[in-house]
Protein backbone atom coordinates (compact mmCIF):
# COMPACT_ATOMS: atom_id res chain seq x y z
CA UNK A 1 0.00 0.00 0.00
CA UNK A 2 2.88 2.35 0.75
CA UNK A 3 4.39 1.74 -2.68
CA UNK A 4 1.02 2.32 -4.34
CA UNK A 5 0.41 5.56 -2.47
CA UNK A 6 3.88 6.85 -3.44
CA UNK A 7 2.70 6.62 -7.05
CA UNK A 8 5.30 4.08 -8.19
CA UNK A 9 4.03 2.19 -11.22
CA UNK A 10 7.09 0.23 -12.31
CA UNK A 11 10.54 -0.49 -10.89
CA UNK A 12 13.61 1.20 -12.29
CA UNK A 13 16.40 -1.13 -13.52
CA UNK A 14 18.32 -0.98 -10.21
CA UNK A 15 15.13 -1.66 -8.23
CA UNK A 16 14.16 -4.57 -10.47
CA UNK A 17 17.43 -6.37 -9.74
CA UNK A 18 18.37 -5.40 -6.20
CA UNK A 19 15.05 -5.77 -4.34
CA UNK A 20 14.70 -9.47 -5.10
CA UNK A 21 18.34 -10.26 -4.30
CA UNK A 22 18.22 -8.30 -1.03
CA UNK A 23 15.17 -10.28 0.09
CA UNK A 24 17.19 -13.50 -0.17
CA UNK A 25 19.53 -12.25 2.57
CA UNK A 26 22.63 -12.02 0.38
CA UNK A 27 25.15 -9.18 0.62
CA UNK A 28 24.94 -6.71 -2.28
CA UNK A 29 27.31 -4.23 -3.88
CA UNK A 30 25.23 -2.21 -6.33
CA UNK A 31 26.53 0.47 -8.66
CA UNK A 32 24.11 2.80 -10.40
CA UNK A 33 24.10 6.45 -11.35
CA UNK A 34 22.17 9.20 -9.60
CA UNK A 35 18.47 9.46 -10.25
CA UNK A 36 17.96 5.74 -10.91
CA UNK A 37 16.01 4.97 -7.72
CA UNK A 38 18.71 3.61 -5.42
CA UNK A 39 17.00 4.74 -2.19
CA UNK A 40 13.84 2.75 -2.87
CA UNK A 41 16.02 -0.20 -3.93
CA UNK A 42 17.07 -0.77 -0.33
CA UNK A 43 14.13 0.78 1.57
CA UNK A 44 11.62 -1.72 0.19
CA UNK A 45 13.55 -4.90 1.10
CA UNK A 46 14.52 -3.49 4.52
CA UNK A 47 10.88 -2.76 5.34
CA UNK A 48 9.70 -6.07 3.91
CA UNK A 49 12.21 -8.02 6.00
CA UNK A 50 11.12 -6.12 9.13
CA UNK A 51 7.53 -7.29 8.60
CA UNK A 52 8.77 -10.90 8.78
CA UNK A 53 10.23 -10.47 12.27
CA UNK A 54 7.46 -11.85 14.48
CA UNK A 55 9.09 -10.68 17.73
CA UNK A 56 9.67 -7.21 16.34
CA UNK A 57 9.24 -5.29 19.57
CA UNK A 58 11.64 -7.57 21.42
CA UNK A 59 14.50 -7.01 18.97
CA UNK A 60 16.69 -4.04 20.07
CA UNK A 61 17.47 -2.73 16.57
CA UNK A 62 16.97 -4.97 13.52
CA UNK A 63 18.05 -2.57 10.73
CA UNK A 64 20.40 0.40 10.23
CA UNK A 65 20.89 2.66 7.20
CA UNK A 66 23.94 4.95 7.19
CA UNK A 67 24.46 7.89 4.83
CA UNK A 68 27.13 10.62 4.61
CA UNK A 69 25.02 13.76 5.14
CA UNK A 70 22.28 15.07 7.40
CA UNK A 71 20.06 16.05 4.47
CA UNK A 72 20.29 12.60 2.90
CA UNK A 73 19.49 10.98 6.27
CA UNK A 74 16.34 13.09 6.61
CA UNK A 75 15.30 12.33 3.05
CA UNK A 76 15.92 8.58 3.39
CA UNK A 77 14.04 8.32 6.68
CA UNK A 78 11.10 10.13 5.11
CA UNK A 79 11.01 7.66 2.21
CA UNK A 80 11.06 4.77 4.71
CA UNK A 81 8.22 6.32 6.71
CA UNK A 82 6.12 6.90 3.60
CA UNK A 83 6.67 3.39 2.21
CA UNK A 84 6.06 1.83 5.62
CA UNK A 85 3.20 4.03 6.79
CA UNK A 86 0.83 1.03 7.01
CA UNK A 87 3.30 -1.09 8.98
CA UNK A 88 3.87 -1.09 12.73
CA UNK A 89 7.47 -0.02 12.27
CA UNK A 90 9.20 2.82 14.10
CA UNK A 91 11.75 4.74 12.02
CA UNK A 92 14.24 7.07 13.72
CA UNK A 93 16.73 9.49 12.17
CA UNK A 94 19.87 10.64 13.98
CA UNK A 95 22.67 12.93 12.79
CA UNK A 96 25.32 15.24 14.14
CA UNK A 97 24.22 18.79 14.92
CA UNK A 98 21.13 17.64 16.80
CA UNK A 99 20.52 16.92 20.49
CA UNK A 100 22.31 13.76 21.61
CA UNK A 101 20.16 13.64 24.75
CA UNK A 102 16.95 13.58 22.69
CA UNK A 103 18.30 10.70 20.61
CA UNK A 104 19.24 8.74 23.73
CA UNK A 105 15.73 9.19 25.15
CA UNK A 106 14.20 8.13 21.85
CA UNK A 107 16.23 4.91 21.77
CA UNK A 108 14.76 3.85 25.11
CA UNK A 109 11.53 3.37 23.11
CA UNK A 110 11.13 0.72 20.38
CA UNK A 111 13.04 1.61 17.20
CA UNK A 112 13.12 -0.87 14.32
CA UNK A 113 14.94 1.12 11.65
CA UNK A 114 17.65 3.67 12.41
CA UNK A 115 18.76 6.07 9.66
CA UNK A 116 21.71 8.36 10.30
CA UNK A 117 25.28 9.46 9.80
CA UNK A 118 28.08 7.13 10.96
CA UNK A 119 29.62 9.43 13.58
CA UNK A 120 26.39 9.97 15.51
CA UNK A 121 25.33 6.31 15.38
CA UNK A 122 28.80 5.29 16.57
CA UNK A 123 28.53 7.72 19.50
CA UNK A 124 25.20 6.17 20.53
CA UNK A 125 26.57 2.65 20.10
CA UNK A 126 29.66 3.26 22.22
CA UNK A 127 27.43 4.68 24.96
CA UNK A 128 25.51 1.39 24.95
CA UNK A 129 22.25 3.09 23.93
CA UNK A 130 22.19 1.92 20.32
CA UNK A 131 22.40 -1.90 20.51
CA UNK A 132 23.51 -3.54 17.27
CA UNK A 133 24.00 -7.16 18.39
CA UNK A 134 20.76 -8.22 16.65
CA UNK A 135 21.03 -5.85 13.65
CA UNK A 136 20.45 -8.18 10.71
CA UNK A 137 20.51 -5.62 7.86
CA UNK A 138 23.13 -2.86 7.53
CA UNK A 139 22.74 -0.52 4.54
CA UNK A 140 25.43 1.85 3.26
CA UNK A 141 24.10 4.47 0.84
CA UNK A 142 26.65 6.57 -1.09
CA UNK A 143 29.13 3.94 0.08
CA UNK A 144 32.00 5.43 -1.93
CA UNK A 145 31.74 8.57 0.21
CA UNK A 146 31.25 6.56 3.41
CA UNK A 147 34.54 4.76 2.71
CA UNK A 148 36.48 7.97 2.20
CA UNK A 149 39.10 8.97 4.76
CA UNK A 150 36.55 11.14 6.57
CA UNK A 151 34.09 8.34 7.39
CA UNK A 152 35.76 4.93 6.98
CA UNK A 153 37.12 4.55 10.56
CA UNK A 154 33.66 5.20 12.02
CA UNK A 155 31.97 2.87 9.52
CA UNK A 156 34.31 -0.05 10.22
CA UNK A 157 34.05 0.52 13.97
CA UNK A 158 30.26 0.37 13.65
CA UNK A 159 30.44 -2.89 11.71
CA UNK A 160 32.49 -4.45 14.52
CA UNK A 161 29.36 -4.24 16.71
CA UNK A 162 27.21 -6.18 14.21
CA UNK A 163 26.50 -9.92 14.51
CA UNK A 164 28.37 -12.37 12.28
CA UNK A 165 25.25 -13.27 10.29
CA UNK A 166 24.44 -9.67 9.29
CA UNK A 167 23.52 -8.66 5.75
CA UNK A 168 25.35 -5.65 4.24
CA UNK A 169 23.85 -3.74 1.30
CA UNK A 170 26.15 -1.21 -0.39
CA UNK A 171 24.86 1.30 -2.95
CA UNK A 172 27.25 3.63 -4.77
CA UNK A 173 28.16 5.20 -8.10
CA UNK A 174 31.96 5.03 -8.22
CA UNK A 175 34.26 2.15 -7.29
CA UNK A 176 37.51 3.44 -5.75
CA UNK A 177 40.19 1.15 -4.27
CA UNK A 178 38.82 1.69 -0.75
CA UNK A 179 35.50 0.14 -1.77
CA UNK A 180 37.17 -2.92 -3.31
CA UNK A 181 39.26 -3.44 -0.18
CA UNK A 182 36.18 -3.12 2.04
CA UNK A 183 34.19 -5.55 -0.13
CA UNK A 184 36.96 -8.16 -0.07
CA UNK A 185 37.35 -7.97 3.72
CA UNK A 186 33.82 -7.55 5.06
CA UNK A 187 31.24 -8.70 2.50
CA UNK A 188 30.35 -12.38 2.24
CA UNK A 189 29.98 -13.62 -1.34
CA UNK A 190 28.29 -10.36 -2.41
CA UNK A 191 26.00 -10.16 -5.41
CA UNK A 192 27.51 -7.51 -7.71
CA UNK A 193 25.15 -5.21 -9.63
CA UNK A 194 26.67 -2.80 -12.13
CA UNK A 195 24.30 -0.57 -14.04
CA UNK A 196 26.77 2.26 -14.64
CA UNK A 197 26.27 1.99 -18.40
CA UNK A 198 22.53 2.45 -18.01
CA UNK A 199 20.73 5.80 -17.97
CA UNK A 200 23.97 7.78 -17.93
CA UNK A 201 22.52 11.21 -18.58
CA UNK A 202 19.22 10.17 -20.07
CA UNK A 203 16.70 12.99 -20.21
CA UNK A 204 19.25 15.73 -19.49
CA UNK A 205 20.08 18.41 -22.04
CA UNK A 206 23.53 19.89 -21.36
CA UNK A 207 24.84 23.32 -22.32
CA UNK A 208 28.00 25.27 -21.61
CA UNK A 209 28.56 29.02 -21.52
CA UNK A 210 32.07 30.46 -21.84
CA UNK A 211 32.73 33.22 -19.31
CA UNK A 212 35.61 34.89 -17.50
CA UNK A 213 36.25 33.93 -13.91
CA UNK A 214 35.72 37.48 -12.62
CA UNK A 215 32.26 37.50 -14.15
CA UNK A 216 31.22 34.47 -12.11
CA UNK A 217 32.52 35.66 -8.76
CA UNK A 218 30.74 39.00 -9.07
CA UNK A 219 27.40 37.14 -9.10
CA UNK A 220 27.78 35.46 -5.73
CA UNK A 221 30.50 37.13 -3.65
CA UNK A 222 28.05 39.16 -1.55
CA UNK A 223 25.57 36.34 -0.90
CA UNK A 224 27.33 33.83 1.34
CA UNK A 225 30.02 33.93 3.99
CA UNK A 226 29.16 31.07 6.37
CA UNK A 227 25.76 29.38 6.84
CA UNK A 228 24.82 28.03 10.25
CA UNK A 229 23.27 24.54 10.39
CA UNK A 230 19.79 25.85 11.19
CA UNK A 231 20.03 28.32 8.31
CA UNK A 232 21.07 25.48 6.02
CA UNK A 233 18.18 23.34 7.23
CA UNK A 234 15.71 26.18 6.64
CA UNK A 235 17.04 26.84 3.14
CA UNK A 236 16.72 23.16 2.24
CA UNK A 237 13.24 22.92 3.78
CA UNK A 238 12.03 26.01 1.91
CA UNK A 239 13.49 24.72 -1.36
CA UNK A 240 11.85 21.31 -1.03
CA UNK A 241 8.49 22.88 -0.18
CA UNK A 242 8.63 25.37 -3.06
CA UNK A 243 8.98 28.49 -0.91
CA UNK A 244 12.10 29.39 -2.91
CA UNK A 245 13.07 28.36 -6.40
CA UNK A 246 16.89 28.46 -6.28
CA UNK A 247 19.50 26.69 -4.17
CA UNK A 248 23.28 27.18 -4.02
CA UNK A 249 25.08 24.14 -2.60
CA UNK A 250 28.35 22.22 -2.43
CA UNK A 251 29.29 18.87 -3.95
CA UNK A 252 28.69 17.02 -0.67
CA UNK A 253 25.09 18.22 -0.58
CA UNK A 254 24.40 16.91 -4.08
CA UNK A 255 25.05 13.28 -3.14
CA UNK A 256 21.76 11.42 -3.30
CA UNK A 257 19.51 14.36 -2.51
CA UNK A 258 16.27 13.79 -4.41
CA UNK A 259 13.98 16.76 -4.93
CA UNK A 260 11.41 16.02 -7.61
CA UNK A 261 10.95 19.65 -8.64
CA UNK A 262 14.60 20.13 -9.63
CA UNK A 263 14.82 20.29 -13.40
CA UNK A 264 17.71 22.75 -13.87
CA UNK A 265 21.26 22.51 -12.50
CA UNK A 266 23.82 25.28 -13.04
CA UNK A 267 27.48 24.39 -12.49
CA UNK A 268 28.96 27.67 -11.27
CA UNK A 269 32.42 26.06 -11.07
CA UNK A 270 32.82 23.31 -13.63
CA UNK A 271 33.81 19.95 -12.04
CA UNK A 272 37.28 18.51 -12.50
CA UNK A 273 36.15 14.90 -12.96
CA UNK A 274 33.30 12.91 -14.46
CA UNK A 275 32.17 11.46 -11.12
CA UNK A 276 31.49 14.89 -9.62
CA UNK A 277 29.77 16.04 -12.81
CA UNK A 278 27.38 13.07 -12.68
CA UNK A 279 26.55 13.68 -9.02
CA UNK A 280 25.76 17.32 -9.74
CA UNK A 281 23.72 17.10 -12.93
CA UNK A 282 21.95 14.03 -11.59
CA UNK A 283 19.81 16.42 -9.52
CA UNK A 284 17.87 17.01 -12.72
CA UNK A 285 16.67 14.29 -15.03
CA UNK A 286 15.72 11.97 -12.15
CA UNK A 287 14.36 8.61 -13.32
CA UNK A 288 11.62 9.22 -15.87
CA UNK A 289 11.94 13.03 -15.91
CA UNK A 290 13.57 15.68 -18.08
CA UNK A 291 16.31 18.05 -16.98
CA UNK A 292 18.70 20.78 -18.05
CA UNK A 293 22.35 21.32 -17.06
CA UNK A 294 24.10 24.63 -17.74
CA UNK A 295 27.87 24.79 -17.20
CA UNK A 296 29.85 28.03 -16.79
CA UNK A 297 33.17 27.35 -18.52
CA UNK A 298 36.33 29.43 -18.17
CA UNK A 299 39.44 29.12 -20.32
CA UNK A 300 41.03 26.91 -17.66
CA UNK A 301 38.04 24.52 -17.75
CA UNK A 302 38.27 23.73 -21.45
CA UNK A 303 40.37 20.56 -21.08
CA UNK A 304 38.16 19.19 -18.28
CA UNK A 305 35.12 19.87 -20.44
CA UNK A 306 36.57 17.83 -23.31
CA UNK A 307 37.75 15.01 -21.03
CA UNK A 308 34.41 14.66 -19.22
CA UNK A 309 32.56 14.58 -22.54
CA UNK A 310 34.84 11.75 -23.68
CA UNK A 311 34.61 9.76 -20.44
CA UNK A 312 30.82 9.97 -20.26
CA UNK A 313 30.24 9.61 -23.98
CA UNK A 314 28.09 12.72 -24.00
CA UNK A 315 27.99 16.13 -25.70
CA UNK A 316 27.83 19.45 -23.87
CA UNK A 317 26.73 21.98 -26.47
CA UNK A 318 27.33 25.71 -26.45
CA UNK A 319 24.31 27.44 -24.97
CA UNK A 320 21.73 28.87 -27.34
CA UNK A 321 20.20 32.39 -27.23
CA UNK A 322 16.83 30.78 -26.58
CA UNK A 323 16.24 27.46 -24.78
CA UNK A 324 13.03 25.61 -25.51
CA UNK A 325 11.33 24.84 -22.19
CA UNK A 326 10.04 21.57 -23.64
CA UNK A 327 13.52 20.02 -23.24
CA UNK A 328 13.42 20.30 -19.44
CA UNK A 329 9.77 20.87 -18.47
CA UNK A 330 7.04 18.27 -18.81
Amino acid sequence: MGIYEKGFERPSPIQEVSILIALTGRDILARAKNGTGKTVSFCIPVLEKLTKITTLFKVPLPSVIIVPTRELALQTSQVCKELGKHLKIQVMVTTGGTSLKDDIMRLYQPVHLLVGTPGRILDLTKKGVCVLKDCSVFVMDEADKLLSQEFQPSVEHLISFLPQNRQILMFLATFPVTVKDFKDRLLKNPYIINLMDELTLKGITQFCAFVEERQKIHCLNTLFSKMLQDHRNRAFHDFRNGACRNLVCTDLFTRGIDIQAVNVVINFDFPKNAETYLHRVGRSGRFGHLGLAVNLITYEDRLNLYRIEQELGTEIKQIQPHIDQAIYCQ
